[in-house]
């Protein structure tokens, strides 16, 4: 099928890098003689399309992303030029709900979607690609829970580890103990990651359900530890808490009252005001915790009796702000490799990377598998000191001679 005219889609939650695959996608398309439509809304945009006007001058029109208009927004700048909506196709309450899209994409000419999101959007563009709709997925999470790599993860993690990294001096001037909740759902790559970039004591992840009582220790020899060395008595803990945590029994910890989103799935929110709870429960009936306040000169009865514990939740800070160079690029790559993929008839597909000057992709289905943190990389870093809410474990890898280049990150 030939292609004259593509749509470009981004869906789900924004975050860095997704303005450098609108730009990537748009600049190959003009280099490839294709015109390339900014779709706005995502999903709710694609719906709603047949309702846009046609006409370079109409007041409700795509927009052409032509060199002029592309070189308006900066690859640099987290978010999506295109905009979002959390819109899963499926579940729209209308049975001409496909015919309707193609009916909106017949209007303006439009050949072929490049999509970006994460494994919800993915969905949707498998969905799509069954009903007969030509569209390449670029991987979008800043979860990083799919098999590629995805951009907006390493964005994330860079802000999540310059936030840690942060807050440790408010931490140490009031002897706080510092807990910092960040998305990732079921997956606990950003908190890891982050967490160890900006060295927070200890991370706590989905995959492992936690062990307040291993937590606590690991937080009593380091906190007291550090204010006995100190020639001011200043010390701090920091503990960062990905939603979607679990406690010991392997019950999911989160506001129960936070409802559903659009896709169907639960709210998650409120594991690090739990984690605070638990530590702060523990605190006040520590005797040796009490009598260290008293030798410290830190107690004062009635006032001050125990470290405080302060919860921290940036929220969608990590998404906003700026992109990381390494999304730039990933960005840029994944969308212009997605207009190279449609121009060769494929669909249903994920752009997985460019390696060895060859465009990688997997089956769309294949590539939005839940991809979780590994636990020999945890043991690894337990080694060096993280608590990661269990007791330690031991790390003896194999190793053997590497015979290629790998490009891995995370």
């Amino acid at each position: 099928m030939e292609m004259k005219k593509i749509g470009i889609i981004t869906s789900g939650g924004d975050c860095g890098g997704l303005n450098a695959v609108v730009k990537g996608a748009a600049q190959m398309a003009t280099r490839k003689d294709v015109k390339a439509y900014a779709i706005p809304n995502g999903y709710a945009g694609l719906y709603n399309l047949v309702d846009f006007e046609v006409g370079e001058d109409s007041l409700h029109k795509l927009v052409r992303l032509t060199p002029d208009r592309v070189d308006y927004f900066s690859i640099g700048l987290a978010g999506s030029e295109a905009g979002h909506s959390r819109v899963k196709i499926s579940r729209i309450d209308d049975p001409n709900k496909y015919e309707r899209i193609k009916a909106g994409l017949a209007k303006h000419g439009i050949d072929g979607l490049v999509i970006s999101g994460g494994d919800d959007t993915g969905s949707v563009v498998a969905d799509l690609a069954s009903q007969g709709i030509h569209c390449v997925h670029c991987p979008k999470t800043m979860d990083l829970d799919l098999i590629p790599y995805s951009v907006g993860g390493d964005s994330t993690i860079n802000r999540i580890a310059f936030f840690i990294s942060e807050l440790k001096t408010t931490g140490r001037t009031h002897n706080r103990i510092m807990v910092i909740e960040v998305f990732g759902r079921y997956a606990g790559h950003t908190a890891f990651r982050g967490g160890v970039a900006g060295e927070a004591d200890a991370i706590l992840i989905p995959e492992i359900p936690v062990d307040f009582k291993e937590l606590y220790r690991h937080f009593k020899k380091l906190y007291t530890k550090r204010i006995h060395e100190s020639d001011v008595n200043a010390g701090t803990y920091t503990i960062v808490v990905a939603e979607g945590l679990k406690d010991a029994s392997g019950e999911e910890i989160y506001d129960k009252t936070a409802g559903k989103d659009p896709f169907g799935h639960i709210k998650l929110a409120g594991a690090g005001k739990y984690v605070a709870h638990e530590m702060q429960s523990r605190l006040a009936v520590d005797d040796e915790i009490r009598k260290f306040m008293e030798n410290y000169g830190m107690f004062v009865n009635g006032l001050y009796t125990v470290p405080e514990v302060r919860t921290i939740t940036p929220s969608h800070l990590v998404r906003a702000g700026t992109t990381s160079a390494y999304d730039a690029n990933f960005g840029m790559e994944a969308g212009a490799n997605a207009v190279i993929l449609l121009l060769q008839g494929l669909s249903g597909v994920t752009v997985t990377g460019y390696l060895d000057g060859v465009v990688r992709y997997l089956n769309i289905k294949e590539a939005i598998a839940q991809r979780n943190v590994d636990l020999v990389d945890v043991s690894l870093f337990e080694q060096l000191g993280f608590c990661f809410g269990r007791e330690r474990e031991e790390y003896n890898p194999p190793y053997e001679l590497e015979t290629r280049r790998i490009n891995r990150i995370y």
